[in-house]
């Protein structure tokens, strides 16, 4: 796509290899064919700044710093996010061709980009993956007003045969911190019971909000799920956890030392990968066929909206935000280049 190989030339002129910037521009398009725009081009900018401030390692490869048997850990030496997310990925998918299983454990990285990016791959090569990452502080645990953890996402993908797969990717606030940061770029209110502001009340302003904290998904049990990913991304793996996650924006001195976790599973070590996949199309065609409530036109599965959208954008082009278009052709006099009809892509 032309918004893709934009992304890359940009990341290219800023000092990352082809390679890896073609990596890099693969995640951020994901996300906005998903209309997940807070996980698309709207971090090219700040990508572009780390790497230009040296904040990213661009000498040094992700590597194996440890393994045994079906688990290993990852150092991301701190390369861009996405590159460590897809080394990490390789390392599990071969995990488990080997065993099975493979659980791969990541330290040292960076915001690496939507979660379902990974799971999509893994979902095409026909193995499920279950993948979480700790993040910057930016959601309050239950009965506090200062922001401890992350919005800590927790995804999973799941195969299938002519259905789409199920693909789950969820923060475990109730909103993610992009999605505030961006209402607050529009100059739009965000809903309430996203945020508190800084003294704990409930707030739809998203710039009192990015002052104040997340709240988590379900109240107590949102905070224990991730509370749950930050033990699991940050403590086991060597990263950071809680307030030790440095924030990809508000920080020009330290890198960010994300964790994350990866698991996948080789489904033939079960049965049959094709009749997995047709149990699964049978699954979620009976769920499908429930009854649905007034006005509900049908039952969506995990991800299958977002499915749904990716497919239409990838044949009639992506409309970016206006905010995150007028950002690009920033971007691209800075690096000089020409961006055509910035909105459809």
């Amino acid at each position: 796509m032309r918004l893709e190989r934009l992304a890359t030339e940009m990341l290219i002129r800023a000092g990352v290899s082809p390679r890896h910037a073609e990596t890099v521009a693969r995640s951020l398009v994901h996300a906005d064919l998903r209309a997940i725009h807070s996980h698309g081009m709207a971090r090219l900018a700040v990508y572009l700044k780390r790497v230009e401030q040296g904040l990213i390692d661009l000498d040094q490869e992700p590597s194996i710093h440890k393994q045994a048997g079906a688990t290993a850990i990852v150092n991301g030496k701190n390369h861009l996010g996405a590159v460590v997310g897809e080394a990490a990925l390789q390392t599990a998918l071969e995990l488990a061709e080997q065993y099975g299983i493979g659980v791969v454990g990541v330290a040292a990285s960076n915001h690496f980009g939507a979660c379902s990016y990974y799971a999509e791959q893994a979902v095409e090569k026909g193995y499920i993956l279950i993948l979480m990452s700790n993040a910057p502080k930016s959601m309050a645990p239950t009965g506090g007003v200062r922001p401890f953890f992350g919005s800590n996402p927790i995804a999973a993908g799941i195969p299938t045969g002519v259905e789409p797969p199920f693909l789950l990717d969820m923060a475990t606030a109730v909103a993610a911190r992009g999605k505030i940061a961006l209402a607050a770029q529009k100059g739009e209110a965000i809903p309430q019971g996203w945020a508190i502001d800084e003294r704990g009340r409930d707030t739809t302003d998203p710039v009192q909000a990015l002052r104040g904290a997340l709240l988590p998904i379900a109240g107590a049990k949102g905070y224990g799920l991730s509370m749950l990913v930050d033990i699991l991304c940050g403590l086991l793996t060597g990263a950071g956890y809680g307030p030790d996650v440095h924030s990809l924006y508000e920080n020009d001195f330290f890198p960010q030392n994300v964790g994350h976790l990866f698991l996948t599973l080789r489904i033939e070590n079960f049965m049959p990968l094709a009749l997995f996949q047709q149990q699964m199309d049978t699954y979620i065609r009976q769920i499908k066929a429930e009854p649905k409530m007034e006005g509900q036109d049908e039952i969506l599965i995990p991800g299958e909206k977002e499915w749904r959208t990716a497919a239409e954008r990838r044949t009639n082009g992506i409309p970016l935000p206006d905010e995150i278009a007028l950002e690009l052709e920033t971007i691209c006099a800075k690096y000089q280049l020409t961006l055509e009809e910035a909105r459809i892509q």
